[in-house]
């Protein structure tokens, strides 16, 4: 047993340390997105590309916020330290339980300007060189901290209810339920990030089919921060949008980047 928590903090550090420099996406995948009435909910952290990654165990001191919304309640979830499943067990009541995880901030140090750059430039974050020069920072050697605010959307029984703004300095709202609404014009969301939606904002969106293959598209939100993307019955959806903001007066990091991740299924009809 020690060994495996070992192992599970390990390869966690590893895993979550290189994330923002490859732009890793981080999410919460549950083992199956719609149960029935009583049966347990499970659910993994994964970070990694392209909709697949390494598997998160429970780190209690890597966690800010770890909770489960039904009918616009919020209660806290806590595991075991080590725990893989991340998310085990829990039996919720019918409808649509909101999963959120608020990770504790972490830093990554850029050796090049060229690593920054392709971050900034994946996640569409407009001129971030010009303001990088104008503050006077180095091309290299410089500090980045990062917070990922994940959430996904599982189907109990029936899974009638509502996606709900959980808090979360930004996250991405579904606007219809996936599971119980018609989607055959897509599925509305929005971005907000401090509790107002983020106009403009660029979101990825990674849809795995069946077979397991994944396609990968970006959009951007119009002036009240929403779209509407595209689903197929069948398929699993991660969506993804970043917030980089300037590092407050006096910190050790000089950039701050906040990462919203939203799953869900489409069911097949």
């Amino acid at each position: 047993m020690q060994y495996r928590l070992f192992c599970s903090i390990l390869c966690a550090g590893l895993t979550l340390g290189a994330a923002p420099v490859l732009s890793h996406e981080f999410w919460i995948e549950p083992q199956k997105y719609q149960v029935n009435s009583g049966e347990p909910v499970v659910a993994k952290l994964r970070n990694g590309q392209e909709f697949n990654g390494a598997e998160q165990p429970y780190l209690d001191h890597r966690i800010a916020r770890f909770e489960v919304f039904q009918g616009g309640t919020a209660v806290p979830y806590i595991g075991r330290m080590g725990d893989m499943p991340a998310f085990a067990g829990s039996t919720l009541q019918d409808g649509l339980a909101v999963l959120i995880h608020q990770t504790r901030p972490q830093t990554i140090t850029y050796d090049s300007w060229e690593e920054f750059q392709a971050f900034v430039d994946h996640k569409a974050l407009g001129d971030i060189r010009m303001q990088h020069q104008a503050r006077g920072l180095p091309d290299a050697g410089f500090v980045e901290q990062y917070t990922r605010y994940a959430k996904a959307l599982v189907a109990i029984g029936s899974g009638s209810g509502a996606d709900l703004a959980t808090g979360l300095e930004t996250e991405i709202i579904a606007l219809a339920n996936p599971y119980t609404d018609n989607l055959a014009a897509g599925l509305p969301v929005r971005v907000l990030y401090q509790g107002a939606p983020r106009a403009d904002a660029q979101v990825e969106v990674f849809a795995k089919a069946p077979d397991g293959t994944v396609a990968i598209t970006t959009q951007l939100m119009d002036a009240k921060g929403e779209t509407i993307v595209r689903v197929a019955p069948g398929h699993s959806y991660l969506l993804d949008a970043v917030v980089l903001r300037p590092a407050p007066e006096g910190e050790d990091y000089v950039w701050e980047s906040l990462w919203a991740a939203l799953t869900f299924a489409v069911p097949t009809r």
